[in-house]
């Protein structure tokens, strides 16, 4: 089963990569990552533990959910985080 530490690894490396690019936000996708991480789609998912270090770095860096379901925690989560790239 894929780790929170596996998911917060690929998200601040795309993270890094919209910084790099000066862009003023990196908008992510909770299926997109897990997809990329690996391990989705199938039935032993790690989907709740991917949401939830997307809410973790959401919280640590700045951002707006863009789309969210009622159980917060689908493929289809999205959070638009800031970047501070000093432009």
């Amino acid at each position: 089963m894929t780790k929170k530490e596996d998911f917060l690894i690929e998200l601040t490396a795309q993270i890094e990569r919209a910084i790099h690019q000066k862009r003023p936000h990196a908008e992510i996708n909770a299926g997109e990552l897990h997809r990329v991480v690996g391990g989705y789609p199938s039935k032993s998912h790690s989907m709740p533990t991917c949401c939830e270090a997307m809410r973790e770095e959401m919280e640590r860096r700045g951002g707006t959910v863009v789309f969210e379901t009622d159980s917060g925690n689908s493929a289809s989560y999205t959070v638009r985080y800031s970047l501070n790239t000093g432009d």
